[in-house]
């Protein structure tokens, strides 16, 4: 066997088992709001900032047009967002939150610290994580810049 291919000797593995294992540990503090991850994604970007064009979101989530798509199909079916076309160009889709997806932050708002709480003991203290979140947004520049 070449020692390059060994899984513990990939970053690639490491950060693919602590992502699947980040989006498992989310999904019972999401069930009850009746979100999955990638949902919790899109209405964490909405909070932030309502009224985004599909392609906005895009860019934000690091995700193409043909996975966003029917995840904000679901969203509309379950009531949490509204899609408009756009005024100027109509093949725009502008996403809104409704009077659901807004209320919905209120109770989602203590999700952040029951993820923190559900990982006691920390693997690391907060200045150690704010060095990995450094170290993940230089490798996530790169990589974009790559494809």
């Amino acid at each position: 066997m070449h020692p390059q291919l060994k899984l513990d000797r990939q970053l690639c593995f490491r950060l693919y088992t602590a992502s699947r294992l980040m989006t498992q540990a989310y999904r019972p503090l999401l069930e009850p709001l009746g979100l999955t991850y990638p949902q919790y994604l899109v209405m964490m970007a909405l909070w932030e900032q309502d009224h985004q064009l599909v392609g906005d979101l895009c860019r934000k989530l690091v995700l193409d047009t043909n996975t966003v798509t029917p995840l904000l199909k679901r969203m509309e079916a379950g009531g949490l967002i509204v899609r408009t076309h756009g005024v100027v160009d109509g093949r725009q889709t502008l996403v809104s939150l409704s009077r659901k997806g807004r209320q919905l932050e209120d109770q989602a708002k203590e999700v952040p610290a029951c993820m923190v709480k559900s990982m006691d003991p920390a693997p690391m203290d907060a200045a150690q994580a704010a060095d990995l979140a450094v170290a993940l947004d230089r490798i996530i520049d790169v990589l974009k810049k790559n494809l």
